[in-house]
This record gives structure tokens, C-alpha cells and sequence, in this order.
């Protein structure tokens, strides 16, 4: 995309976006493992907040969310137990240095395995398997922080993928959503293609096809509102 073509807000629920960035300067490092599509940042701060409006990400990476809310003129506060960049604040998204009811929107692009190395940190969710079901007693003391600092009424989305390792699959997306809906009232579910991942090649189509298996195309964006009590 150049400077003078115009970003429209999605319309469906399944997100395509070919490349990690817009525009002519960077948002986030498209080199980061686990680096989240701008698009999806700047779709979700255009419907669900406005100008001055505070946003969190307690999982920031290389700051996709920073770059985007800054841009858009938003407030803004990035986390993460990985530093990488000086606007991100070392902390653990379960336990996260920020008052009660602060927010008006979350966003959290999470691990969905130890697939990828985020962090040395040892205290890093992502060093659990998605197999193990402390994965998901991690993940949901994440949600019940995220609910603690978002005020009521207010949205959070959430972007996970599922696994499918050493002949196994495993509904990740469907197992953290059985977590969040304890905690959050479902808007939407959203199907964010993914491209650039290290199996979209010739060879692992190829075994995809010969070994009767599937690639992973796609991750969850789950939408949820803080309503519950």
C-alpha cells in the first residue's frame, strides 16, 4: 500500500491482509516472531475507540498496538516480559502495574503454544504447551487481569491460533474461548488469514497433501465486551 491509497474498515468476518504494515512507515518489526498484522490493530481502534481514549496490550511485542494507537491518537500502554523498544513496560499480563477499570479497549495478540521463543523469561506463558492444561489456567488469569483493568462496557479482542504439531491438532482458539466467555460477553469471532508463516512453501504443502494434514491458514480474533460483574 503507498501513501495516497485509503485503508477501509473491514466489513466481514474474515480479515485477508497480505502484508504485516501500511503505509510508508513501519508498526511493530515484521520480523518479530509472533508479529501481529497492523491492519487488525487499526480496524479494532476504529470501531471500538475514539481520539484520547486508552489502550492496552499486555503482550505487546515489537509494539504493533503502540505504533497504530499512536498514530490513530490514542492513549496508550504496552507490556511484555521481552523489551524491545523504550515504549514497552516490562511486566507479566497477569499481574500488570495499571489501576482498576482504566481502559477502554485491550487488545492482546498472545502465544497459542511453546511453538515460537518469545522470552528468556522463565515465567513466560509461552513456554507451556498448548497440550498441557496449565496453559490455559495461564491464559485465563490473563483475561480475568485484562477484565480487572477494562471498564464496563468496554472491548477487548484477543488473536490466537491453534496447533497442529507431530500428527496432533489441538483447538487451542476453542479452548481459550471456553476460558474468556466465563469472564466476557462474545461479540464476534474473526478469521484472520495468515501468510509469511514458515510452513507456506512448496514442501510443506506438499507434505500437507501426501501426510493428509492441514497447514494452519488462519487465527482467531475473538471480540468480547466486558459486561459480567
Amino acid at each position: 500500500m503507498n501513501k495516497k491509497e485509503t485503508l477501509i474498515l473491514e466489513s466481514t468476518t474474515l480479515w485477508d491482509f497480505p502484508t504485516q504494515n501500511y503505509g510508508n512507515k513501519p508498526h511493530g518489526n515484521n520480523k518479530y516472531n509472533g508479529v501481529t498484522p497492523a491492519f487488525v490493530i487499526w480496524n479494532l481502534l476504529q470501531r471500538y475507540t475514539k481520539e484520547g481514549d486508552l489502550v492496552i496490550d499486555p503482550m505487546c511485542g515489537s509494539g504493533t498496538t503502540y505504533d497504530v494507537a499512536v498514530e490513530l491518537k490514542r492513549k496508550v500502554e504496552c507490556f511484555d516480559l521481552n523489551i524491545v523498544r523504550k515504549e514497552v513496560k516490562k511486566a507479566d499480563a497477569r499481574k500488570l502495574p495499571l489501576k482498576n477499570n482504566i481502559a477502554d479497549f485491550v487488545f492482546i495478540d498472545s502465544p497459542y503454544s511453546d511453538n515460537i521463543k518469545y522470552s528468556d523469561d522463565k515465567n513466560c506463558i509461552g513456554k507451556i504447551s498448548c497440550e498441557n492444561n496449565k496453559f490455559y489456567d495461564e491464559l485465563e488469569k490473563v483475561a480475568i487481569e485484562i477484565k480487572r483493568i477494562l471498564k464496563k462496557n468496554k472491548y477487548m479482542a484477543w488473536l490466537i491460533g491453534d496447533q497442529w504439531i507431530k500428527r496432533k491438532f489441538t483447538p487451542t482458539g476453542f479452548l481459550l474461548f471456553n476460558r474468556l466467555i466465563k469472564h466476557f460477553e462474545p461479540v464476534d469471532i474473526i478469521s484472520v488469514t495468515r501468510h509469511n508463516q514458515t510452513s507456506n512453501t512448496g514442501l510443506w504443502h506438499y507434505r500437507a497433501r501426501k501426510f493428509n494434514f492441514y497447514l494452519r491458514g488462519f487465527k482467531y480474533l475473538f471480540i468480547m465486551k466486558n459486561t459480567k460483574s
